[in-house]
């Protein structure tokens, strides 16, 4: 049974990745969020109240994880520095990261910064990670994705949910798939 933390569990994509991951009978959940009235609590499914910005709350929730799949908004510095520092001391070592494209544009845009600043910190760790650049959301039923890597032109366009979520549960049903990698993702 793999253990997946969901940090940003009620987010418009956390909550495409959360139904995607239950569909794997070897995945048991645990969802990570501020308000939590929204999550229910199920088999192989636990919710857990708290803030990224709080790090006892990050270092409860990371303990005893083996996966933990980051999507949030805001101060991403610190929220990233607390999930790094909780997984460090909890010997936690898989992370999968929500970043954006264009954060490697130049100039780069001031609503992204945040963004970058999660991947470098992200990228600076010993963590196994994998950084995810989704082109902008649609709600669109569709699976249909490409993958750059850094430093490579990203291409395609818009990108569903639904297809960031197929490619995370290839990632939690493979956890050694692109580890150390930093990836664009798009519609092709």
């Amino acid at each position: 049974m793999k253990k997946v933390l969901i940090i940003g569990a009620t987010g418009s994509l956390g909550t495409v990745v959360t139904e995607e991951l239950k569909k794997q009978a070897d995945v048991q959940l645990t969802l990570f969020a501020r308000n939590t009235i929204s999550l229910s609590q199920r088999n192989n499914v636990k919710v857990m109240q708290g803030d990224a910005m709080n790090y006892n709350d990050v270092k409860n929730a990371v303990a005893g994880q083996d996966i933990v799949y980051v999507n949030l908004a805001g101060n991403l510095e610190a929220m990233a520095e607390n999930v790094i520092k909780a997984m460090a001391e909890t010997d936690v070592k898989r992370i999968i990261a929500i970043s954006s494209i264009g954060i490697y544009d130049t100039p780069l845009k001031s609503v992204l910064i945040p963004y970058r600043k999660l991947a470098d910190i992200v990228e600076a760790s010993d963590l196994d990670y994998t950084i995810l650049r989704p082109d902008w959301f649609t709600s669109t039923n569709e699976v249909s994705y490409s993958i750059t890597r850094k430093g490579q032109p990203e291409t395609g366009s818009a990108i569903s949910r639904k297809s960031i979520a197929a490619f995370i549960g290839t990632l939690v049903q493979n956890p050694t798939l692109h580890i150390k990698e930093n990836l664009g993702i798009s519609k092709p």
